[in-house]
C-alpha cells in the first residue's frame, strides 16, 4: 500500500440509489486539492476495482456521493481487508446513505442516513479545533446543504466528532440536543473520516469545504 509522500486515492462514485448531480464536481474537486496536497486521484464508477489486489495502489478509499447496494459480498469483504491492512477511508455526505443491511458498512462510516428535511442555511459547529481535519476553521460558520439525520449517533467512544449543528436553528432536525455531522475513527487497523456535508456542487469550490475534505485524505492516509 502506497503512503509516500505522492501517494494515490481512489475515488470511487457508483450508485445504486439517489445519484447527486454534484458528483462532477466532486471529483474535480478532489483532483484539484490533490495537485496540491502531494496525491493523485483516479476516478471510477466501477465498484470491482475495490478488490483486495487491486486497492493495494491506494492509500486512501473515497466514497463520493455512493449510494444503495452499490458493492456486492465480495467486494464488501476486500474493503474490509483493506482496512485490516492499514488503509484509510473517506465518506463525503451520501455515503451514509447505503449498504443498509450490512453492519460492518455502518461501524465504517460511523452512523447511517435515515431522511433530510429541505436544504438550509445553518450555522455549523466545529468540536475539535485543534484537529487536523477542521484546521483553519472559525469555531462555527454558516453553510446550506441537506442536513443529515441518522438511525443513531456514531458512538463518542469510538469516533472524534469535528463538526455538529444546532437543531435548534433550523427546522427538520430529529437528533436531538446532539447532532454530529463530521467524524473520525481508527478502525480495524485502518483510518475513517466521514463528512455529512457536500450535497450541491458549489461546495466542491468552496476552500473551506476543499479544505476539510483535504485534511481529511490527508489524515486517513497517516500523512498528518
Amino acid at each position: 500500500m502506497e503512503t509516500r509522500s505522492r501517494f494515490r486515492v481512489l475515488v470511487l462514485s457508483k450508485t445504486a440509489g439517489y445519484r447527486h448531480e454534484s458528483i462532477p464536481a466532486g471529483i474535480e474537486g478532489i483532483k484539484k486539492v490533490g495537485a496540491s496536497g502531494k496525491f493523485t486521484v483516479d476516478a471510477s464508477e466501477d465498484s470491482t476495482l475495490i478488490s483486495v489486489d487491486h486497492l493495494r495502489r491506494y492509500a486512501v478509499v473515497v466514497f463520493l456521493q455512493t449510494s444503495g447496494d452499490f458493492l456486492n459480498q465480495e467486494q464488501l469483504g476486500a474493503l474490509k481487508t483493506y482496512m485490516k491492512n492499514g488503509g484509510g477511508f473517506v465518506g463525503i455526505h451520501c455515503a451514509a446513505s447505503a449498504m443498509f443491511t450490512e453492519p460492518w458498512y455502518g461501524e465504517l462510516i460511523g452512523a447511517i442516513f435515515t431522511d433530510h428535511p429541505e436544504p438550509q442555511k445553518v450555522v455549523v459547529r466545529v468540536e475539535k479545533g485543534n484537529h487536523c481535519i477542521v484546521a483553519g476553521h472559525p469555531e462555527e460558520f454558516a453553510w446550506l446543504d441537506e442536513w443529515y439525520n441518522f438511525r443513531a449517533n456514531p458512538s463518542r467512544d469510538k469516533v472524534t466528532v469535528l463538526l455538529s449543528i444546532d437543531e435548534k436553528g433550523y427546522e427538520g432536525g430529529k437528533m436531538g440536543d446532539d447532532h454530529p455531522l463530521a467524524w473520525c475513527q481508527e478502525i480495524d487497523g485502518g483510518r475513517s473520516f466521514y463528512t455529512a456535508l457536500g450535497h450541491f456542487s458549489e461546495a466542491y469550490e468552496d476552500d473551506k469545504f476543499m479544505n476539510h475534505v483535504l485534511n481529511g485524505i490527508l489524515w486517513a492516509a497517516g500523512m498528518v
